[in-house]
């Protein structure tokens, strides 16, 4: 029987993001500024073959670990991936990542009116409703679909 394998480094400290949605796999790169870290080895993988997902993709991240607002940011735009921390090449801790309750100063309101677009100030979105995941801005109450939000 002939299997087939991709045959990926293994990294001795670092962090892997997995289950990302292929379609949103280049904003993650831009969210997390990976294409500037200089000091790390970096690992993409685009529209692998999944069980779950049908596709997905993959980055793995040499002596990288981050934060919780980092996080955060993620989960706006690829919510329910699986995050896995290693050192020395052993996971010590796996977790999804899932969307807070309430998000601030990531999205913007798509509402030209909204004193968000208007004066210096952070937007504050609150999940609306889960399936499709709809926020709703808490100054104005517009919604908008997760799927069609703007970063700031």
């Amino acid at each position: 029987m002939k299997r087939e394998e991709l045959m990926v480094a293994a990294i001795q400290n670092g962090t892997v993001i997995d289950h990302i949605p292929s379609s949103r796999l280049f904003e993650v790169v831009r969210l997390l500024h990976l294409e500037d870290i200089r000091q790390s080895s970096i690992m993409v993988g685009y529209n692998l073959k999944s069980r779950k997902m049908g596709h997905k993709s993959i980055i793995k991240i040499s002596d990288k670990f981050f934060t919780d607002a980092e996080l955060n940011l993620l989960s706006v735009v690829a919510p329910n991936v699986t995050l896995c921390i290693i050192k020395d090449f052993e996971v010590v801790e796996k977790k999804r990542v899932t969307l807070p309750q309430t998000i601030a100063g990531i999205v913007k309101c798509a509402n030209p009116k909204c004193i968000t677009n208007n004066e210096p100030m952070p937007t504050r979105f609150v999940v609306s409703q889960e399936d499709p995941i709809m926020l709703r801005c808490e100054y104005c109450e517009k919604e908008q679909s997760l799927e069609k939000v703007k970063l700031v």
